[in-house]
């Protein structure tokens, strides 16, 4: 998960609450303690700890509610006040126009060119026609780099790398983006936020116009990342922040709190190096998912992207018949992978980021990667009809697959206890429940 050991750090501290028989001032100190030692070594700055500290003592001598207990009223607090710690309940970015038109901008070497093709693939996925268009002349590789991104996602860029003048290459294609939902403009970047980036993205943005004005920050510059994001803003009128590289960074709880803080917010998150690795940054949610509470939003998100609400549908028939072949279990998986890796999904789940070992999950990754050559060796009909697989299927199923008779034999027996979880599902619910059910897992089954 993004910052793995603040939200480790941070559980840990909640767990001293639920673990304390009862809840009085000396157990809420404890608590605080940890919190600031949690954010404190995740690079996040002094002065915005101790601020959070006092709010969160502050906040837990108020009554506690009538219907909840102390222990509920803490963890609550402490839920509250970092999300709004990281930028509250700001809403997110609403495609108002036709097309609604981001420019980026950033300094070198914070991932500017690799965010805008991630950008590009975040609306595309949720169904919207984009086009790039690279208007950086002072890296000579950046428009190929754009391109290379646009066409392993399908998407147009357009851009002219012999002119040297950004405006007149925006202006050269301004008419071809009209039929556009969303044009991303990636702009040039410098090695400091010098006059001359001021007055180049300035021009440009005269003749842009740009709806979103979307500055690319490095998590791991850490708090610096507020005065970066304070002068971009002020000075060129960024309206948000793309935070970049957060994955595996120590840095990155002092970069999200430093930005939270200026005029310009958080927008999107990337949190690996996959093109689909990005996210648009939610605060409540995204704290949630630090103290092990999920993101069922983001689940079911991921869910509808990786299966179609038809696909949903075909499938809830099925399984109200008790009918489930191995091409079923076979596009599940294939459904999960497209969510993400197991531990990002997982993480999404309330109480499950922290309930399997990293061990764990990354063994049944590799069995999904194992089964799906094993799955893709077997002929339609055993496919169809698991139950015709014998010894000698067996052993030609291993030799065309690669893989073990035993992970054969493995992957058969995952498959009846699915199966058979099916068929008491439907023995002991009607329609209507098996409905509600599948509603609940979002239409996807977990094996």
């Amino acid at each position: 998960m993004v910052l793995d050991k603040l939200g480790e750090n941070l559980r840990s501290a909640l767990a001293k609450i639920t673990g304390s028989s009862y809840v009085d001032e000396a157990t809420i100190q404890e608590i605080v303690k940890e919190i600031q030692r949690a954010l404190l070594q995740s690079d996040v700055n002094v002065k915005l700890v101790f601020a959070l500290s006092s709010s969160i003592k502050e906040k837990a001598k108020e009554p506690t509610p009538p219907g909840i207990t102390k222990k509920e009223q803490i963890i609550n607090i402490v839920y509250e006040e970092l999300a709004l710690f990281l930028g509250g309940s700001r809403q997110g970015i609403t495609l108002s126009k036709k097309p609604f038109v981001f420019m980026l901008t950033g300094l070198f070497g914070n991932g500017k060119t690799t965010s805008a093709g991630k950008l590009a693939k975040y609306y595309q996925v949720r169904g919207k026609k984009v086009a790039l268009i690279g208007t950086d002349t002072w890296r000579p590789a950046a428009f190929e780099q754009l391109k290379q991104l646009g066409g392993q996602i399908g998407v147009p860029v357009y851009g002219d790398p012999s002119q040297k003048d950004p405006v007149k290459i925006y202006t050269q294609f301004k008419d071809k983006l009209a039929p556009y939902d969303v044009v991303i403009v990636d702009t040039a970047g410098r090695d400091a936020l010098s006059d001359e980036l001021v007055e180049e993205i300035s021009a440009i943005d005269a003749v842009v116009q740009a709806d979103e004005k979307l500055l690319v920050i490095a998590a791991d510059v850490g708090q610096s990342a507020q005065k970066q994001a304070q002068m971009f803003h002020d000075t060129v009128g960024v309206s948000g922040v793309i935070l970049t590289k957060l994955d595996g960074t120590a840095k990155g709880g002092g970069a999200m709190s430093a930005c939270a803080v200026t005029g310009a917010p958080i927008v999107f998150i990337g949190i690996g190096e996959k093109i689909d690795a990005f996210e648009e940054f939610k605060p409540k949610n995204f704290v949630g998912r630090l103290l092990g509470m999920g993101d069922l939003e983001a689940l079911l998100e991921k869910a509808k992207l990786a299966i179609s609400e038809q696909d949903a549908q075909d499938l809830q028939k099925k399984l109200l018949k008790g009918d489930f072949t191995l091409i079923d279990l076979y596009q599940q998986m294939e459904a999960m992978k497209k969510m993400g890796p197991l531990s990002k999904v997982l993480d999404m789940i309330p109480g499950m980021g922290s309930a399997i070992p990293k061990e764990a999950l990354e063994s049944q990754q590799e069995s999904l990667s194992r089964w799906k050559h094993i799955l893709n060796s077997m002929t339609k009909r055993e496919l169809e009809e698991p139950e015709i697989i014998g010894v000698s299927r067996i052993t030609r199923i291993a030799h065309g697959s690669a893989q073990s008779e035993h992970e054969i034999r493995t992957l058969l027996k995952q498959y009846k206890k699915s199966k058979k979880l099916m068929k008491m599902l439907k023995g002991k619910s009607d329609e209507k429940h098996m409905k509600k059910l599948m509603q609940k897992m979002g239409g996807q089954i977990k094996f």
